[in-house]
């Protein structure tokens, strides 16, 4: 806990002044945040089967160029899709289509994240700071309700540790907090601040499980050791992206 506590700290100092920044600064930042995670996808698949140097670099490059501006997404898209989709015909063995599906699966992910996570903090700061709160407080409480209340196993077979008890304590507390926070801050009719908000909740917690899933195929425990005391990079954004995509449906 104390590790945890410290890595914590470190990454919030170093954080909060480019968040707050924003502009080019905060862009180059979520674009290096989004291609480590894919970095940290690649890895492990490459516990199982190592994908060619190359086709690692094209799926790097396509993530960074996704988000650029000169070509309209979908072009990009599209050539994201060939550029990963082509080689499998080469490479037989050492890179097949599911390894295309995935690198292309992870790539699109990011790049919602990515294109998300700046669109929102250049328009409005503190609706950042909300959609942040949300898997934030969740995470925090949900941790706290099970080791109180915790009983009932959640998803036993991907995130053992997870229960119902603390799963429905994270959502509470952080719908209470992250909905006055909204209220206060941004506006809106607090009934439908706090249905969202709930949603989100409950959305992001199905984020978190979704890139349990992908550790437990490859059995592993963490993504990496980038933050000691919580894993890797996708180990503390993996809520944060499904809540970004989610808020997207209310828009």
């Amino acid at each position: 806990m104390k590790q945890r506590i410290i890595s914590a700290i470190i990454a919030l100092i170093i954080i909060a002044p480019i968040f707050f920044i924003g502009g080019i600064v905060y862009k180059a930042f979520i674009m290096a945040i989004s291609i480590f995670a894919l970095k940290e996808l690649i890895d492990i698949k490459n516990s199982k089967k190592e994908i060619p140097l190359v086709i690692k670099i094209i799926a790097y490059l396509s993530l960074a160029f996704l988000n650029l501006p000169f070509l309209e997404t979908y072009k990009m898209i599209i050539l994201m899709l060939l550029t990963l989709l082509i080689p499998v015909v080469f490479y037989e063995k050492k890179y097949d289509i599911e390894d295309a599906f995935f690198l292309i699966g992870s790539n699109i992910i990011l790049t919602f994240f990515m294109g998300l996570a700046y669109i929102v903090r250049i328009n409005n700061l503190y609706l950042m700071i909300f959609l942040l709160l949300i898997p934030s407080l969740t995470d925090i409480f949900a941790y706290f309700s099970g080791m109180l209340f915790g009983k009932h196993k959640l998803c036993p077979k991907i995130s053992p540790k997870k229960t119902w008890e603390g799963s429905i304590g994270g959502t509470l507390i952080a719908t209470t907090v992250a909905t006055l926070f909204h209220y206060y801050f941004i506006g809106g009719n607090i009934i439908n601040i706090v249905i969202v908000t709930m949603f989100l909740s409950v959305l992001g917690q199905f984020g978190d499980l979704f890139f349990s899933a992908i550790k437990r195929l490859y059995n592993k425990k963490d993504f990496s050791n980038t933050m000691p005391g919580h894993g890797g990079i996708l180990d503390r954004i993996d809520s944060l992206i499904f809540v970004l995509i989610g808020y997207m449906l209310f828009i």
